[in-house]
């Protein structure tokens, strides 16, 4: 017999999806409310500075709540923030027992939640589906423990991985299917990233298109070290909630910037050498921005200076059935490497299908430097 523990944990992990992309800085959260079996409460974080997941679970079980479990993806905070402590809403609602999937591993709680509360009598279970757990809040686990966010290549390819024709051409090369899984995971970024190069070529939008109008459009951000984007481009002049951000070098034209700034963009500079602007500068900024994660979509340049400085988390490649040839543009430009050993190597998580299309989603194991010691963001 399945143990009801899993059960019920898979149940408070569907819930917490329903938050994802919406909660930035805090993490998604599910939680259900079990008593002699059946569930009398479910709930999820929607927004930072809104209720936790297990206050809407609580709220929903009522008095039932009394003797009964609760289960949540991660530990219930023991600390007052935007929020009051849920361990102490936990106690009043008469929980006898909560099952957590992870400790969080917010400096600020790490443990001191599942404490307080079997300190309080009541009885503590954790890593339930902990890797489950661990996986749908990976930007947030980065975010908090590094103050960078969870940063995601990702491109649409042909199979000898090229991304647009030798004429820089590359409307479409990945299906109708596959485009649309980009907009989901765009509906999930707290950013969005390309380079100045792209943003000329296409003139994107960057924004979340999902049947029904529905999705969230991510922060835009674009690398362009001498300002050469347009105040007419599109990314500027449409209708959309979410801001654009344009990095650029420290000695772009003032004329230029203030041009941009007139059509609604923000104008941040940061150091640049060699391989462009700092991207350890860029992703601090968006850190600090409170932002958990950004979804790097290219081009090939800057594509390839983000693998070269070490700074990619995950990779979602979709590759198409069809060959550009030699001459077409590379998924990403010269790593500068002595050999294969030296090569960006990752770890594919899962490989799905959209039509004749395939996604391979990739983990890299890194290692980030934060207050002088070396933290393993395990993944």
């Amino acid at each position: 017999m399945k143990d009801p523990d899993l059960v019920f944990m898979s149940m408070a992990l569907r819930e917490a999806r329903k938050g994802l992309g919406r909660t930035s800085p805090n993490p998604a959260v599910g939680s259900v409310v079990v008593q002699q079996g059946r569930v009398i409460g479910k709930g999820y974080h929607r927004k930072a500075g809104t209720p936790h997941a297990e206050i809407h679970a609580l709220r929903a079980a009522g008095e039932k709540a009394r003797g009964a479990t609760l289960y949540v993806t991660l530990e219930p905070c023991n600390h007052t923030g935007r929020t009051p402590p849920c361990t102490r809403a936990i106690l009043a609602a008469g929980i006898r027992r909560v099952v957590a999937g992870m400790l969080d591993p917010n400096p600020l709680v790490a443990g001191s939640g599942c404490a307080f509360l079997q300190d309080n009598g009541i009885e503590v279970r954790t890593g339930v589906l902990a890797d489950a757990c661990r996986e749908l809040n990976y930007p947030f686990i980065k975010h908090i423990t590094t103050g960078l966010p969870w940063v995601i290549m990702k491109a649409g390819c042909s199979l000898d991985g090229r991304i647009a024709a030798a004429d820089g051409q590359s409307s479409w090369i990945t299906c109708a299917k596959s485009r649309a899984e980009v907009h989901r995971l765009r509906d999930r970024v707290d950013a969005i990233l390309i380079g100045a190069g792209t943003a000329l070529t296409d003139d994107p939008s960057l924004t979340t298109r999902l049947p029904g109008k529905r999705g969230k459009d991510p922060v835009r951000v674009l690398l362009d070290s001498r300002l050469r984007l347009t105040p007419a481009a599109l990314m500027l002049t449409q209708q959309s909630p979410a801001p654009t951000w344009i990095f650029c070098s420290r000695q772009a034209g003032q004329a230029r910037a203030e041009a941009l700034e007139k059509a609604g963009a923000k104008i941040i500079r940061v150091d640049s050498g060699r391989d462009g602007l700092d991207l350890r500068q860029v992703l601090r900024f968006l850190g600090d921005a409170q932002l958990n994660s950004v979804l790097v979509e290219g081009g090939s340049q800057v594509h390839g200076s983000f693998l070269r400085a070490g700074l990619v988390d995950q990779v979602c490649l979709f590759l198409a059935p069809l060959f550009l040839g030699g001459d077409a543009v590379p998924v990403v430009d010269g790593l500068r490497l002595a050999g294969v050993q030296e090569g960006k190597r990752f770890v594919t998580r899962r490989i799905r299908r959209f039509d004749d299309d395939v996604l391979i989603d990739g983990l890299f194991t890194t290692m980030q430097e934060t207050g002088g010691k070396q933290l393993n963001v395990t993944i």
